[in-house]
């Protein structure tokens, strides 16, 4: 099995899992809060299915994980309607954090995966893409302990893309909650315009990776969540 493939088989179940996970918490704490929509429209389940856009969740981050790149992606959003809530301003915020936040708790079991597979003579390393993972002393991959940071990477960089103060991106809804009433219907306004936002500065970190635009931005979050998160997993194998 060439090594392309096998990251991919250790890769994709990661990705699935994420974003699964990240639209599920949507709709169970939209439903907590008085949106049943989710679950009317058959959405609270872990089928994969049920929430996998082929393209978002599978065919781009796949590549960009393969090729070395960022690692994100999306999937069908799971629906909620924010005059159902209860409390339709900070119940969205609830709603819009659950996603990022379950990320977090996969990360951490991630972390515990990592930590509990690591012996001595294992170090990190790169696939022949750029892909970073976790090799045995003679250069071979360790399935084990490769999926447990495999699942700390996709999920911190996932939890910190969606909390991007950009709409649609989880991070504006709990922005818009923050604001003052009056700056909020403003703020909302912009919705509209969200993703030729995202596109402009995807199609600025491609033409001017000079700039490396990610790397200053949610790099850093993303970076230090990542290191507390190994040091965990480093602590849990001593």
């Amino acid at each position: 099995m060439s090594e392309t493939i096998l990251l991919a088989l250790l890769l994709i179940p990661c990705l699935v899992v994420a974003i699964v996970f990240h639209e599920v918490a949507h709709g169970y704490v939209a439903l907590l809060l008085g949106d049943p929509t989710a679950k009317e429209r058959r959405r609270l389940s872990l089928n994969p299915l049920r929430h996998v856009d082929p393209v978002g969740t599978l065919v781009v981050p796949g590549l960009l994980a393969l090729t070395g790149g960022p690692i994100f992606g999306w999937a069908k959003p799971v629906p909620v309607i924010k005059q159902r809530l209860d409390n339709p301003r900070y119940g969205m915020m609830a709603v819009a954090a659950a996603g990022p936040g379950t990320n977090f708790v996969l990360a951490l079991v991630g972390a515990v995966l990592l930590g509990l597979s690591l012996s001595q003579g294992m170090s990190l390393g790169y696939s022949d893409g750029g892909t970073p993972i976790i090799v045995n002393a003679d250069g071979s991959v360790v399935l084990a302990a490769t999926f447990g940071f495999f699942m700390v990477l996709v999920n911190v960089f996932l939890a910190v893309f969606n909390l991007l103060p950009i709409p649609p991106f989880d991070g504006s809804h709990i922005v818009e909650g923050l604001l003052p009433p009056s700056a909020a219907r403003v703020y909302e306004r912009l919705r509209p315009f969200g993703m030729l936002l995202f596109v402009g500065l995807i199609a600025i970190t491609w033409l001017a990776p000079g700039l490396n635009l990610l790397g200053n931005t949610i790099g850093v979050p993303v970076q230090w969540a990542i290191g507390h998160y190994l040091a965990l997993a480093d602590l849990i194998a001593r």
